[in-house]
């Protein structure tokens, strides 16, 4: 989100038939929203399929694997094939709370210990190797490809969703009402647990404040929730709120924008729409061509009605699962800045740092993105 009006379409405002242009208050550059497709993926029949290189560039066989795996069985394994990184302790400047602890993935990588071999997972006892992927706005479950891949091969379970109206979900963007019926597909896979089943959550982008709601309705579900470059909102906030109490930020995203206006230009918008022209500049600029081109044709319109409804988060829900934070250095869409300020006010258990990522690390930085995901998944429970 963050900077993403420099990204809204310019050439009017599409309604029903007619176009309308709109100045879009400063601030909503910062949201995006998309969602549909559900793929649940492990790792067993994966062990079948041919491993796929991430170190070069993405080839369309690469995408297309990712992209037609489904149902597999996951396996236990034995160690991980790299050290985890070193976490380097320090408070934060201006933090209200210094109870949390930043990490940095200081350790040289190399060819040899990129990927896990297919199954094998980390040699301890994890409290769940099921993890659930949560989008963020205009994006779909196509985004985390690479993930799912990196993921499944390490023996995790993984979901990775689309939310109403995103990715290849069937209904229309300009239909979403609110936050519930916009995160529905999600929620679904949560009150289809197992008695005693819990997952790991991790949101991307504005895929932060839909995980923040369904940690208040499934506390004991999640295991842990994990926000990438994500809105990770205080109890009363809405993402606009977020973005519009930043300073400078109105200045910044003072473009003429679209918004769409599917009741009528006398009603409030239904959803805003993006100009992909943008988008290496914004969100892709430290992305693969393919990657930004794969985005182009896969992102949808953002729903208007969840950017600015206002989540209220307890103690007793919300805040009874460890949150980790994953800080993207390299981001234009959603300022380091603009994180550090969420992380400051909202402290997590633990952050971490992608250095050289743009605001898409599975696509930038897909490898040190898998590292981080992995050693959250081992932090013990008993030690948070």
């Amino acid at each position: 989100m963050g900077n993403a009006l420099v990204c809204i379409s310019t050439e009017g405002v599409r309604e029903k038939s007619s176009k309308h242009e709109g100045n879009l208050p400063p601030l909503l550059a910062s949201f995006k929203g998309r969602a549909g497709l559900l793929f649940s993926l492990s790792s067993s029949e994966n062990k079948k399929k041919k491993a796929v290189n991430f170190d070069g560039q993405l080839d369309e066989q690469a995408l297309a694997a990712a992209l037609l795996f489904t149902h597999h069985q996951g396996n236990n394994g034995n160690s991980l094939p790299f050290p985890r990184s070193k976490s380097v302790v320090y408070p934060s400047s201006g933090s209200k709370t210094d109870g949390f602890t930043r990490s940095s993935s200081s350790r040289q990588q190399s060819r040899s210990d990129s990927l896990l071999r297919p199954g094998q997972l980390v040699n301890q006892d994890l409290e769940t190797n099921r993890v659930v992927l949560v989008h963020g706005g205009g994006f779909g479950a196509w985004c985390w490809y690479k993930t799912i891949s990196l993921l499944v091969k390490a023996g995790f379970k993984v979901d990775a969703v689309d939310l109403t109206g995103s990715g290849i979900h069937y209904s229309d963007t300009n239909g979403i009402r609110n936050l519930a019926e916009y995160v529905k597909p999600l929620s679904d896979i949560f009150y289809k647990l197992g008695e005693g089943e819990k997952v790991i959550l991790v949101g991307h982008d504005f895929g932060g404040a839909c995980i923040s709601y369904v940690m208040e309705l499934f506390p004991s579900k999640i295991a842990k929730a994990v926000f990438i470059a994500a809105t990770m909102l205080s109890s009363g906030q809405s993402a606009l709120d977020l973005f519009s109490q930043q300073t400078g930020f109105s200045e910044l995203v003072r473009q003429p924008q679209t918004f769409i206006y599917a009741n009528g230009k006398h009603n409030p918008p239904t959803a805003i729409d993006i100009d992909k022209t943008l988008l290496r500049d914004s969100w892709f600029n430290q992305s693969s061509t393919k990657d930004v081109a794969l985005a182009s044709v896969s992102m949808r319109p953002i729903p208007f009605a969840p950017v600015v409804e206002k989540l209220f988060l307890s103690s007793n829900n919300y805040g009874s699962i460890p949150r980790f934070y994953i800080k993207t250095q390299g981001d234009c869409a959603m300022p380091a800045p603009l994180q550090e300020s969420m992380i400051n006010s909202n402290p997590p258990t633990q952050v971490f740092e992608l250095k050289g990522s743009d605001h898409a690390p599975f696509f930038s930085k897909p490898q040190a993105l898998h590292r981080i995901l992995v050693e959250i998944s081992q932090v013990p429970s008993k030690h948070i």
